[in-house]
């Protein structure tokens, strides 16, 4: 079967946390790109609505906290009667409560369940919510595009942020098992894995010693910028990713391979 495919500019484009730092940028790119876009926020609405106007009168700004299942149902239908258009490639991408502190991580002694409860409902609750909002009109057209997004600290915790990385470990598992179930149907489920960025929110409380820490060590001696990311997230979103599911790209100049 070849799968079909769609140029950016023919899709509505859901980006979840997308009021500040990787999701602005992912949000920006798709809109340089062509494509409509909802702007999902939860707390940041000034934030939000500044970016959506930045992209213009294909942006669509919403709040809706993607942990809350009607809530992100209320997003999807109100963004396909906004566009004339249903929502079919989507980006989970928001962060729940969560900084880059290496001096005020919890340690393995003193962590607890409610920490790893945080970040899994964040980032497998919320991805699930945003699919299943979108997978009737994706089975509808036999085409879908969902593009989640984790960490390299999956395959190298450097830094031991125990609930963030577990999350984002069992997001990975949620993209795979979805990309064997939904392939059939011409719906591909992937992920991009960054680094630490430069710099956004979540990443400020990283010193400047642990940023250069890395930059030393990655092969192309940077520290990924948000819209380099979105340079990824874009690929699999674009028709030259139309046979490609069930992957993990790891964007961050090299320091993770394999």
């Amino acid at each position: 079967m070849s799968l079909p495919a769609r140029s950016l500019n023919d899709q509505v484009v859901l980006v979840s946390g997308a009021s500040r730092g990787l999701g602005a940028a992912i949000a920006r790119a798709f809109g340089a790109a062509g494509a409509r876009v909802v702007v999902n926020y939860v707390q940041r609405k000034a934030a939000a609505y500044e970016v959506a106007a930045s992209i213009g009168d294909r942006a669509l700004p919403v709040q809706a906290d993607v942990r809350d299942a009607d809530a992100v149902q209320a997003m999807v239908e109100g963004a396909a009667e906004h566009f004339g258009s249903p929502v079919t490639t989507v980006v989970s991408n928001a962060l729940i409560d969560f900084r880059f502190d290496p001096a005020a991580k919890p340690s393995a002694s003193a962590i607890t369940w409610a920490d790893y409860q945080a970040q899994l409902e964040g980032s497998v609750r919320g991805a699930l919510h945003l699919l299943q909002a979108c997978l009737p009109s994706m089975r509808d057209r036999e085409y879908g595009r969902f593009i989640a997004i984790g960490s390299n600290l999956v395959q190298h915790p450097v830094v031991p942020y125990h609930d963030y990385t577990t999350g984002k470990a069992a997001l990975l598992g949620f993209v795979r098992n979805m990309a064997v179930e939904l392939g059939p149907e011409g719906i591909t489920v992937n992920m991009v894995s960054g680094g630490l960025l430069d710099t956004t929110d979540a990443s400020a409380a990283t010193s400047d010693e642990v940023f250069d820490i890395i930059r030393n060590a990655t092969p192309l001696r940077t520290v990924i910028q948000p819209d380099e990311m979105a340079d990824a997230v874009l690929f699999f979103a674009s028709p030259w990713a139309r046979a490609v599911t069930g992957q993990n790209l790891i964007v961050d100049g090299g320091l993770v391979m394999g």
